[in-house]
């Protein structure tokens, strides 16, 4: 079975999240954003949901 590589980073994950506030009526600031698409990534580290490695 071929492995599927899936790339996430946080600007991807900052982009999602804002336009999810924004849709839900919410006018995050970038830095709040920021710090949430860090988070998330974190917690997708711990989980092991996602490898930090870069080949």
């Amino acid at each position: 079975m071929k492995e599927i590589e899936v790339i996430i980073d946080t600007e991807e994950i900052a982009e999602f999240f804002y336009n999810e506030l924004v849709r839900r009526g919410y006018v995050p600031a970038e830095s709040e954003i920021e710090d949430l698409a860090d988070i998330t990534f974190d917690y997708l580290l711990e989980k092991c949901i996602i490898d930090e490695e870069i080949e």
